[in-house]
């Protein structure tokens, strides 16, 4: 499987892993609701909170990323272009996440722009 195809798995999987440490937040917060988890998460603050955010914020790129790296394949862009803009994708929303659980926002902030401009990128990758 070529190296963008991969790099959506990736994505995916780091969706899901950024529900691990909303998970060491909750067990802090008097332990972890199963019966009512969403409640329990809004009612999270500080760190717990921003993985949170974090989290559903991956939800909302997935999608596009996904679509672009489909989208760039399917029409013949670069292999070389679409794999390394995946990669970065891939790298800056792994590094998103340790800014907002870090609290480090403004940086933050910048590395979701790589994120963006990557998945740009994909879409207008065909173009060259």
């Amino acid at each position: 499987m070529a190296t963008e195809f991969w790099c959506i798995v990736a994505a995916w999987v780091v969706v899901y892993l950024t529900k691990l440490p909303i998970a060491l937040a909750m067990q802090r917060a008097g332990g972890y609701d199963n019966r009512h988890p969403r409640a329990q998460q809004a009612a999270l603050n500080g760190w717990g909170a921003r993985a949170l955010a974090a989290h559903l914020n991956g939800f909302e790129t997935f999608a596009p990323f996904a679509a672009a790296v489909l989208v760039a394949d399917a029409v013949g862009a670069p292999d070389g272009l679409v794999a390394g803009l995946a990669v970065l994708f891939v790298v800056s929303r792994v590094a998103y996440v340790a800014c907002y659980i870090a609290d480090l926002s403004s940086l933050r902030s910048a590395v979701w722009g790589v994120g963006f401009l990557a998945t740009l990128g994909l879409f207008l990758a065909p173009l060259f």
